[in-house]
């Protein structure tokens, strides 16, 4: 088992919420009275910040994953050129935005638009700059479905699938050919700033993120998090939220299933299991709706 028995309980606990969480936000921006007249779905508009308005990418279905693929090339390529000319203010400064728009886009689904900026903004600057361990956590249960919201509507079934068969291609390659996703992951460490779950074997006194490092720790990437979940929210576009939270089950049992073959002090591509979790949750969908 790569981690503990404990350790991977936890991690599954919090992916599973974080996957029922993001379809909970995901859902709340279908228009269900338009979509009722217009016998299309109908989705919301997301929020403005500030008067600015933050619109969905106008792409067609089939391009969503190379966009998305292409976004995180670059995504990438940014990160290590930061790394290379040590501007970790600047990478902390991105994290920051991008985290406050998601979480801003996730609470505005349930809160008042005042009270949802506010509390991402505290949130968001907690998490960058007086980071903890509880609130790194607690926060990234919100950030995916703002991100969810953004691209569910765009995707379809067929597109959905293509974007986890090239994500999970470019995680193997990434971490079992060119390791640069395992540099990512330990300067996104050293840094104290990372997107994805952290679970570790013990707390530390002061329990904060930067602590990590002293003692070791089970890691989650925030991909690994958001790309099932995008694949669950077009799911339950087609067949409902129910059949939806199937493929989150089946996804996390592949999850558990990674984590217990796996072994310890090994880096693993997760996103080939848990892209194979998706499908194979989809096929039980599929199969009860015949």
């Amino acid at each position: 088992m790569k981690h503990s028995f404990v350790v991977v309980v936890i991690i599954l606990c919090l992916f599973l919420i974080s996957q029922i969480v993001g379809l909970l936000v995901t859902r709340a921006y279908i228009d269900f009275s338009a979509s009722e007249k217009e016998g299309v779905l109908v989705w919301k508009s997301l929020p403005a910040v500030g008067g600015l308005s933050f619109e969905r990418p106008e792409i067609s279905s089939e391009a969503v994953p190379w966009y998305v693929l292409f976004g995180v090339f670059v995504g990438t390529f940014l990160v290590f050129l930061l790394v290379r000319f040590r501007q970790l203010w600047l990478w902390k400064l991105w994290f920051f935005l991008a985290m406050f728009l998601c979480m801003y886009i996730s609470f505005f689904a349930f809160l008042n638009g005042n009270i949802a900026i506010m509390v991402a903004f505290v949130a968001a600057f907690l998490k960058v700059f007086r980071p903890s361990l509880i609130l790194h956590n607690l926060t990234e249960m919100f950030v995916y479905g703002g991100l969810a919201a953004i691209f569910v509507p765009l995707m379809n079934l067929w597109s959905v699938s293509i974007l986890l068969v090239l994500i999970s291609v470019y995680d193997a390659y990434a971490v079992w050919k060119s390791q640069h996703m395992i540099s990512l992951a330990k300067f996104q460490m050293k840094a104290k700033v990372f997107a994805g779950l952290l679970v570790p074997y013990e707390l530390p006194k002061k329990v904060r993120v930067g602590v990590q490092k002293k003692i070791r720790t089970a890691l989650l990437g925030g991909g690994d998090i958001a790309f099932p979940l995008l694949f669950s929210g077009v799911v339950m576009k087609s067949f409902g939220f129910w059949q939806s939270l199937i493929v989150s089950v089946t996804t996390s049992i592949a999850l558990f299933l990674l984590l217990y073959l796996g072994q310890k002090n090994k880096f693993y591509p997760a996103m080939p299991f848990l892209a194979t979790g998706c499908f194979v949750g989809y096929a039980v969908v599929f199969l009860m709706n015949l």
